[in-house]
């Protein structure tokens, strides 16, 4: 029987070749996700090394932030670009896994990252995350989770209202489509809590700081953000 699961595995493969999802390259023998030369390449920040780093500067003055970090610079038709896009737009969930492991061993790195009591992604809309099938920004998390072993928490932060894509919005305009959408509940499950808000990317931060504000209503709460990339905005 193993012999004849192994041969339509081989056959498949040689059908339907597995390809590096940030290159579109072959992947070497017995890797699933991404080839050598990728994830030697990969444009890892290193942003958990420095506390004023470029995504903490997004909430200077405007959100009290314990920690910030981001795992990889984003960049327009790049590696990073391309692994996103199969995670968001082709189901790839084991792509935001490894990046979301990848992240939670550099989380694991910091004094104050890794202190974290739960995981918080940001959450869609209920009706865009029934069309995706999943919430990007979850998966990222339950990688992280799977390395920090806290709890990943999806019902405490709310997406209320159904907004359009942040992608080609300027700063004002991102603020202004995320400003007064998400709600709390569950908050019993945080109370006191240093919580990480987890995102797939971050640009302006508008749409962390939203969540970040209404965070820190509840007592005794201390954020921390991070995500998979940084785009310069």
């Amino acid at each position: 029987m193993q012999f004849l699961v192994d041969a339509i595995s081989a056959l498949t493969e040689l059908v339907y070749p597995r390809v590096c999802p940030a290159c579109d390259g072959p992947l070497e023998n017995g890797r699933k996700d991404i080839c050598v030369a990728c994830s030697v390449a990969l444009p890892f920040t290193d942003f958990h090394l420095w506390d004023d780093n470029p995504v903490a500067r997004h909430f200077w003055g405007r959100a009290d932030v314990t920690a910030a970090t981001a795992l990889l610079h984003f960049q327009k038709d790049g590696r990073v670009q391309q692994l996103l896009h199969h995670l968001k737009y082709k189901g790839r969930k084991d792509i935001g896994e490894l990046l979301g492991r990848m992240l939670g061993a550099q989380l694991q790195q910091h004094p104050k990252l890794s202190t974290v009591s739960a995981i918080l992604p940001v959450p869609l809309h209920p009706r865009k995350q029934q069309r995706r099938g999943f919430n990007q920004s979850a998966v990222i998390a339950h990688g992280i989770a799977q390395v920090l072993s806290v709890p990943v928490l999806e019902t405490v932060l709310l997406r209320q209202v159904h907004t359009s894509s942040q992608t080609r919005k300027g700063r004002l305009q991102r603020w202004s489509n995320v400003d007064g959408k998400f709600g709390l509940q569950h908050t019993d499950q945080i109370a006191g809590f240093h919580v990480l808000v987890v995102d797939d990317v971050i640009t302006t931060g508008a749409t962390l700081e939203a969540c970040i504000q209404l965070l820190q209503q509840v007592p005794g709460v201390r954020v921390s953000v991070a995500a998979a990339a940084h785009a310069v905005s």
